[in-house]
């Protein structure tokens, strides 16, 4: 079986990597636009005179080419999830800029963003999972969300400015039916 590195690229998506058994080194970037790069690189090591090449394809493409090399079940897991109906998973970058940077996460319900859960907080290497609200944030970290398109737009608004957007209609965080 052959052993697939997948690296998060925040603000861009996923980078999945394999290396061939003859040596030479695979992989996809799968952009959260939904095209994907399909790459052949090599590290440092190998010398200067090896070849990289890169080659962008659009979704049909990339899931035209994953059917031909005969698409994977983690794949068509990951489209499953991605699916789902009312629910978005995202990553916002701190810059020095943002309202957020130096403060505590806080919870999102007492920022007025009730329905959002900020999964993670990224840092470096290493990743923080399910982070309390006295967690600190600094520049460079990356928060990894998940909650309703709107909710995460909103939270969005909210790291970038300290304020939440105008309401279109007061019932936008109200429990349904309510």
């Amino acid at each position: 079986m052959v052993d697939v590195r997948r690296v998060k690229l925040p603000g861009v998506g996923v980078l999945h990597t394999f290396v061939t058994d003859d040596g030479g080194k695979v992989g996809v970037i799968a952009h959260r636009s939904g095209h994907s790069d399909l790459i052949t690189f090599s590290d440092d090591e190998d010398g200067a005179d090896v070849t990289k090449v890169s080659l962008r394809l659009s979704e049909d493409e990339a899931h035209t080419l994953a059917e031909l090399l005969g698409g994977t079940q983690i794949t068509e897991s990951l489209t499953a999830l991605d699916q789902i109906p009312g629910l978005s998973i995202d990553w916002f970058t701190v810059d020095y800029d943002d309202h957020i940077a130096g403060q505590q996460l806080g919870t999102p319900g007492e920022r007025g963003i009730v329905g959002l859960t900020v999964v993670a907080v990224v840092r470096g290497e290493s990743a923080n999972p399910a982070p309390a609200p006295d967690f600190k944030v600094f520049p460079g970290d990356t928060l990894v969300v998940a909650g309703s398109p709107e909710k995460v737009a909103k939270a969005f608004a909210f790291f970038r400015s300290g304020e939440l957007p105008a309401r279109a209609a007061q019932s936008a965080d109200a429990p349904p039916g309510g």
